[in-house]
């Protein structure tokens, strides 16, 4: 054990002694209870056991493929194998499944040259496309409808620089449309250079639910891109792209739920959940087997406690997240009538990076009920940090603030996350095995807190106050384009 790791342990078992009379308090059997909790994750946990058994066993998990099928049932297995007896998988449906295959691109004039591309998530195939290259830097309704006449037939290569010269929903909005408007205007593909260096490619899906994107589009090289743009101030560039894409019909898939019944209030929940589910150019340590791998850690320790918490803990990893939450959303939708007695939701999808506290999406009440916590048991373990942040809709817990319930998002130091996000370097080598105990550690500690403690740390919000927490970040606008969320 790592000298800096035994007196984290000790400052905890500490804290856990001196917890001030809050809603957090706990008689001293509670106080025990967590002790113990968080001494079995941190102290011959199975938390990088778990995730290099889902790495190693199962690799890239794209929604609906047999390996993210095998995960789902491996996963079952797991949450049995602690005796936790209520294990099940929960269907949902997805507009269409979708693989990869082999993708191609080079410029054909005024040089020969291959070039380093992938295809965009549930894009459609593409055989020996050719078209001539526009470069097009606004996106805007009006700018692409002004531009029709150069766009036809062409394929448009997006300028990274202006496009992502905004990270706004406001700016994602019009990057997701961006290709429906494209296609309307007569373009035939449509391309985006990478964003780190050296050609390093990522994926992903700019559409939601698993449609099919209007028309082939994908990503090349950062290097790749630059070529062409320099060509295209000489004159004319035509490129051709192979994307051997399949798409098929509607398909469904499962959640994986998981629940250790309440001993004095079993109809009031706490939900903790992770993706499982990944993309596919590599095995999803970060994004996000290191969250499933956590929710399953914390799953472990609390029925390895012996005592059941007072309010019933739900476990569920997710799938479909990667294509727009497809999971989750199918869980609230199916779960309705129950949602009123959910009293938090505990996302963790932001990396194995080491815990810094948690966001409360912009609810200062949470974050106030949520601080005597932070002060205490979650300091000692480097995350304290109670967040009141913006509100964000990029994973998971998404789902849950759109219905009201409180909703909690695991903060993580991430400097480095852009670098696996979504790229071949999403490997299980880029995890620190301490970090990631320790972010099970919080989500268990703070699950357990929540289940016992004497009231819910906030109500459940209705339709007219999610609005307002919703446009106060401007995140009402873009749900809307999405069809999530009507005014």
């Amino acid at each position: 054990m790592k000298k800096t790791k035994l007196v984290q342990i000790c400052f905890l078992l500490a804290s856990l002694l001196a917890l001030p009379t809050s809603l957090f308090a706990q008689q001293a059997n509670d106080v025990q209870l967590a002790q113990r909790l968080a001494g079995s994750i941190l102290v011959g946990g199975h938390s990088m056991q778990t995730l290099q058994s889902l790495t190693d066993n199962f690799g890239p998990r794209l929604t609906g493929s047999a390996t993210f099928t095998g995960a789902t049932e491996w996963a079952a297995t797991q949450f049995r194998s602690y005796g936790i007896q209520n294990v099940r998988l929960e269907p949902f449906s997805m507009l269409n499944g979708w693989q990869r295959g082999p993708a191609s691109a080079r410029i054909v004039s005024p040089i020969a040259q291959d070039l380093h591309a992938a295809s965009f998530g549930w894009f459609p195939p593409a055989s020996g496309l050719r078209g001539e290259v526009v470069l097009v830097k606004d996106i805007t309704p009006e700018s692409i409808t002004a531009q029709a006449s150069q766009l036809k037939g062409k394929i448009v290569l997006l300028d990274r620089a202006s496009v992502y010269a905004e990270r706004t929903y406001k700016n994602e909005a019009l990057i997701e449309k961006s290709p429906e408007r494209l296609k309307s205007a007569g373009a035939i593909a449509v391309l985006i250079g990478g964003s780190l260096p050296n050609n390093v490619l990522s994926t992903g899906d700019p559409l939601w639910r698993g449609q099919v994107g209007p028309l082939p589009g994908g990503i090349l090289g950062r290097e790749d891109a630059a070529v062409i743009q320099r060509w295209l101030e000489k004159g004319p560039v035509t490129l051709e792209i192979n994307f051997q894409n399949q798409v098929s019909g509607p398909m469904q898939a499962n959640n994986v739920v998981a629940e250790i019944r309440g001993s004095e209030k079993p109809d009031e929940w706490v939900i903790v959940g992770a993706h499982l589910d990944s993309w596919d150019f590599a095995t999803g340590a970060q994004d996000n087997g290191a969250g499933a791998a956590q929710v399953l850690e914390a799953a472990r320790a609390i029925a390895a406690l012996g005592i059941p918490p007072k309010r019933s803990i739900r476990f569920a990893l997710w799938g479909g997240e990667e294509e727009g939450l497809v999971g989750s959303l199918a869980y609230v939708q199916q779960h309705a009538g129950e949602l009123n007695r959910c009293i938090a939701n505990l996302n963790t999808d932001n990396g194995a990076g080491h815990p810094e506290g948690w966001k409360t999406q912009g609810r200062k009440d949470l974050q106030t009920a949520l601080e005597p916590l932070g002060k205490s048991l979650l300091s000692s373990l480097g995350a304290g940090e109670i967040s009141l942040d913006k509100v964000e809709f990029d994973t998971d817990h998404g789902s849950f603030l759109l219905q009201g319930v409180p909703a909690l998002n695991l903060k993580v130091e991430d400097s480095k996350y852009d670098e696996a996000h979504h790229k071949q370097a999403d490997t299980l080598d880029k995890v620190d095995a301490h970090s990631l105990a320790d972010g099970a550690a919080v989500l268990a500690v703070t699950a357990l807190s929540l289940a016992n403690a004497d009231k819910p740390i906030g109500p459940r919000l209705d339709h007219a106050a999610v609005g307002e927490l919703l446009k106060k970040d401007s995140v009402d606008e873009y749900l809307k384009t999405q069809g999530l969320w009507s005014q």
